[in-house]
């Protein structure tokens, strides 16, 4: 696949929950946009029109894949369902199976492991920033995912440098959009502390208004 490569937008994905690009069916966006939008927006029906083309047109099919190629990584307690995170009873992992992810996303793919810091995206006119907090307040900050679910709570993801050492931290289960950034803070804090790295102030942390988040499914 190549970055301007095409991705179809099906009716499926198009009606994802939030939070979403609200693309239209039968439109197209590209491969680099798609993960534009899912580093910054976490967007949801980027997500399934992406997972549908590479799954040959199934995104059941494409949860298969990315299953199988977690077991290949070590990810030995996680299983896909779909290509987004949206709730499923089925649909499992653990803060080390999503450390490990994060850890060989950079090092089996450093030429574009940038696209995680990207700050805003713009996409058909509109302006579309990055949920990910820390990027705004935790200095050496590189990005990664955040992700909520009613049931799952508060999620999130991140690397940062400092001074050489770069660390993933892993916080699932927060219950505030304070609460989260500041439990990935001082795990940062410790690991740093822990590797011989001075600390280095943080910037003060305001949460932004609050995110349109995918609710639980219905009974």
């Amino acid at each position: 696949m190549s970055l301007d490569q095409s991705v179809p937008v099906s009716v499926r994905a198009s009606t994802r929950e939030p939070s979403k690009l609200g693309l239209v069916p039968g439109s197209y966006i590209t491969v680099e946009q798609a993960i534009l939008a899912l580093v910054t927006k976490s967007a949801n029906d980027a997500a399934c029109a992406l997972g549908e083309l590479i799954g040959g047109g199934s995104e059941d099919r494409f949860a298969q894949m990315m299953t199988a190629q977690a077991r290949a990584l070590g990810m030995t307690s996680t299983t896909f369902q779909n290509a987004s995170g949206l709730p499923d009873p089925e649909q499992v992992t653990t803060a080390r199976d999503l450390a490990t992810l994060g850890r060989r996303l950079i090092s089996d793919f450093p030429e574009h492991y940038h696209y995680f810091s990207t700050p805003v995206f713009y996409f058909r006119g509109r302006e579309i920033p990055n949920h990910n907090p820390m990027l705004r307040f935790y200095p050496g900050t590189e990005g990664m995912k955040t992700g909520y679910t009613a049931q799952a709570g508060l999620n999130l993801v991140t690397s940062a440098m400092r001074d050489n050492v770069r660390l993933v931290g892993v916080v699932l289960g927060a219950g505030s959009n304070a609460e989260r950034p500041n439990q990935m803070a001082n795990l940062l804090d410790q690991g740093v502390q822990d590797a011989g790295v001075a600390p280095v102030a943080r910037r003060s942390f305001a949460p932004r208004a609050p995110l349109v988040l995918a609710p639980s499914p219905s009974p």
